[in-house]
């Protein structure tokens, strides 16, 4: 878990970002390729610029990369 809630971010560009899995990356909730050597993998996922996400922060949302609310029952 990199962190119980999630992330709240504006995108600035329309385009694709990687999402970390692992709860790794210095650069959540974003991937740095941390998961090297581990059974995880990213998730891209493709973003409308201006348009707010909530990236899952516990990486157990049933709907990742966003948040469904899962981190509540942790």
């Amino acid at each position: 878990m990199a962190q119980k809630g999630p992330y709240i971010i504006k995108a600035e560009k329309t385009g694709k970002i990687v999402w970390c899995a692992c709860g790794l990356s210095k650069n959540q909730p974003f991937c740095d390729a941390s998961h090297k050597g581990t059974e995880f993998r990213p998730i891209v996922a493709d973003v409308e610029e201006g348009k707010t996400y909530l990236w899952c922060g516990c990486k157990q949302s049933g709907r990742a990369p966003l948040c469904d609310g899962t981190h509540s029952k942790l």
